[in-house]
C-alpha cells in the first residue's frame, strides 16, 4: 500500500511539473518552483491516453499491460511535446537574431487543444514580443460563428511563416511608465512579482489610481476571460499601494 500511494503521489506530482504553472516540489523548505512547461493545464491527447488505459484496465483486469501500454504512450507523448517545444524555441531565437535583440529571453507556452500549438516569447526589460503559433500548420485557419468551442481556441494558432508578432510592454510609455514601475516593485504586488513568469502593463484608471498588470503566460487566444490579473491601488500620490483586481 506504501508503494501504491507513493507512485500516485509521483504520478500527480509529474503531473504537474510538466505544466507550465509552476510547483513548490520541495516546499516547505524552497518557493522554488518547478516546470518543464511541455503541456497546457488541459490536454485532450493527454487525458485521453489516460482514460483508454483506465477503461482497458477494467476490460482486462487480470492483466497489467493495459497500464503499462498507458503509461508508455503517455510518456512517449510528453517526450514529444518536448521536441516540439525545443522547436517554438527556435522560432524565438530566430526572432532574435533576425531583430537584432541582443540580450532578450525566449520563452515559450504550450497552448489548447494541439501539441503543435505555442505562444512564443521574446522578453527584454522593457516589453515582450509573443506570436501565437501552430508548428505545422502551412494555412491560417478562420473561424467563423456556429464553427464550435475547439475551433475558436485553436484557430488563431498562425503557420509559423504567417506568425502575427505583438508587442506588449513591462510598464506602459512615457509619462505612466514611472507610475507602473512605483506600482510593480511596491509590496502590495510582492506575490505577484514572484508569481508572474510573463508580467506586462495592463493599464492605469484615475481617480482612485490603479495600475494594473497581467501574466502573460496565461495569454490564450480564444477565451473570453483573462485570468491572473492583478493591479496596485492608492488613493492619493503619497498613500501606499494596495492590492487590488485588475483595471
Amino acid at each position: 500500500m506504501l508503494g501504491v500511494s507513493a507512485l500516485a503521489l509521483a504520478a500527480h506530482i509529474a503531473g504537474d511539473v510538466i505544466t507550465s504553472f509552476g510547483t513548490m516540489i520541495f516546499a516547505p523548505l524552497s518557493d522554488w518552483r518547478a516546470a518543464i512547461g511541455t503541456t497546457f493545464i488541459i490536454d485532450p491527447w493527454f487525458t485521453g491516453i489516460l482514460v483508454a488505459g483506465l477503461l482497458a484496465s477494467a476490460f482486462f483486469y487480470r492483466s497489467r499491460w493495459p497500464a503499462v501500454a498507458a503509461s508508455a504512450l503517455v510518456a512517449g507523448y510528453v517526450g514529444f511535446q518536448y521536441v516540439q517545444k525545443e522547436k517554438a524555441l527556435d522560432i524565438g531565437a530566430q526572432y532574435v537574431l533576425e531583430h537584432g535583440l541582443s540580450g532578450a529571453k525566449v520563452s515559450v507556452q504550450p497552448r489548447p487543444v494541439s501539441p503543435f500549438n505555442w505562444t512564443v516569447f521574446v522578453s527584454d526589460e522593457q516589453a515582450h514580443r509573443y506570436a501565437h503559433v501552430n508548428l505545422v500548420r502551412s494555412e491560417a485557419r478562420s473561424y467563423g460563428p456556429g464553427d464550435g468551442f475547439i475551433a475558436k481556441i485553436d484557430s488563431p494558432y498562425r503557420p509559423v511563416a504567417q506568425a502575427f508578432w505583438v508587442r506588449s510592454t513591462r510598464f506602459g510609455q512615457p509619462p505612466l511608465d514611472a507610475l507602473a514601475r512605483d506600482a510593480w516593485q511596491s509590496p502590495a504586488l510582492a506575490f505577484f512579482r514572484w508569481f508572474a513568469d510573463v508580467p506586462a502593463f495592463d493599464g492605469v484608471t484615475e481617480g482612485s489610481t490603479c495600475v494594473g498588470f497581467v501574466d502573460l503566460r496565461f495569454l490564450t487566444p480564444g477565451r473570453d476571460v483573462m485570468p491572473f490579473r492583478f493591479a496596485a491601488c492608492r488613493d492619493a500620490p503619497c498613500a501606499p499601494w494596495r492590492l487590488s483586481s485588475s483595471p
